[in-house]
């Protein structure tokens, strides 16, 4: 490849972290002037405002009106692990990974639920699994819609039956507010506030069906459960944790950057309007990729390909296996140093490369001028391989 020029324009916003993302276009401070600070979460302005934060999650994702919506501790981990440990044990469970995060789920229901019939069904970083393996019909479902350190994402639920006997959980956490969610397939569905949104981190979601409130309420397991993971009490679902009484206490702060951030996704067009960002953010990048030979998306099938947590492979022939992390790290470090793209490495249980958060708040134009700016960056850190060779 010729010489890369170093490009002369700088990305606007250089935020391509892909947890916790990028605030949404124009945020600041100021978006948080009507936080209720001081006050009593448990206060009727307290409860309004975290209402408020469940209502218009409901509107912007589409969610049905049986289903239950209540913000948790701990973020999308603690969404997951407090489905998990209320719900599971009733029959046996498909656990499905093709990722770290993925793999997380499985590591906690072999070595501590330890369940006795838990399958597990996997694929390596880049492919998706045998979706066919899995049997949504008499077994409950644990998977990932979009695993955020692969790239890799299920095309839709068509895989899940529609009249099902088990619970399916879904961790959607960069999936939410991106891609089209089949509530009518998911009996669980989880996600945090700093991903698609950029929002603040600490504070989960957990998206129940009529099927999951029905497991939690006739199913007791047989391990204690801790006092965060309880959404029940004598048999009947706590009703007040999905109108805006929270287990434990939240930060308004954070439930504020949260409200503004909602408030933005409805002015433009709400889910249909986040996901059209998103793809178009996904389009730069993919035709980046498409016209440099020296990179390819880790994800192999075009279908599966996440238009967030976007995961790139160095194929430059002209690099030695052995130097491709040693690389990917000089273009993160020399595009931080610049000033022009933070935090977008590869995770750290993943293969080399590097991981570009394209979701919702971020800008298409930033993403034209960082793709120029990798350019640079890999010539330079190829150069520098060569001559120590």
């Amino acid at each position: 490849m010729t010489a890369a020029v170093r490009p002369g324009a700088k990305p606007a916003v250089p935020h391509f972290s892909s947890g916790p993302c990028a605030k949404r276009p124009g945020w600041s401070t100021q978006a948080l002037a009507d936080a209720l600070v001081g006050r009593s979460h448990r206060s009727k302005p307290g409860k309004a405002k975290l209402l408020e934060a469940i209502e218009l999650t409901r509107e912007i994702l589409k969610v049905p009106a049986d289903y239950k919506i209540g913000i948790v501790p701990a973020s999308d981990t603690g969404a997951v692990e407090m489905a998990m440990w209320s719900m599971l044990g009733a029959r046996g469970v498909d656990m499905v990974a093709w990722e770290s995060f993925g793999e997380g789920w499985v590591s906690d229901v072999a070595k501590q639920l330890k369940l006795a019939d838990a399958r597990t069904i996997t694929a390596p970083y880049g492919e998706l699994p045998d979706l066919t393996q899995i049997d949504t019909k008499t077994r409950d479902v644990v998977f990932t819609w979009n695993g955020t350190t692969s790239g890799v994402r299920v095309p839709n639920a068509d895989w899940i039956a529609a009249d099902r006997e088990g619970v399916v959980i879904c961790d959607a956490t960069s999936a939410a507010f991106a891609q089209n969610l089949d509530f009518t397939k998911l009996d669980v569905v989880t996600f945090s506030w700093q991903k698609v949104l950029g929002g603040e981190a600490a504070h989960g979601m957990i998206i129940l069906s009529p099927r999951a409130i029905e497991r939690l309420e006739t199913y007791k397991p047989a391990w204690p459960l801790p006092k965060i993971f309880r959404m029940t009490k004598g048999g009947k679902l706590i009703d007040g944790i999905f109108v805006g009484e929270t287990i434990n206490t939240p930060s308004m702060l954070a439930v504020e950057d949260y409200l503004d951030a909602l408030k933005w996704a409805k002015a433009v067009g709400g889910l249909d309007g986040l996901m059209a960002r998103a793809d178009a953010n996904y389009k730069v990048i993919a035709d980046w990729v498409e016209r440099t030979p020296w990179v390819a998306n880790l994800a192999k099938v075009p279908a599966t390909r996440s238009n967030t947590s976007v995961c790139l492979s160095i194929v430059d022939p002209e690099v030695p296996a052995d130097q491709i992390g040693a690389v990917a790290k000089q273009i993160v470090s020399a595009l931080e140093k610049e000033k022009v793209g933070f935090d977008f490495g590869a995770y750290r249980d993943a293969p080399p490369g590097l991981r570009i958060w394209a979701g919702a708040t971020v800008e298409a134009a930033d993403l034209e001028v960082f793709t120029q700016w990798l350019d640079w960056a890999f010539a330079e850190a190829k150069a520098a391989v060569k001559q120590a060779a």
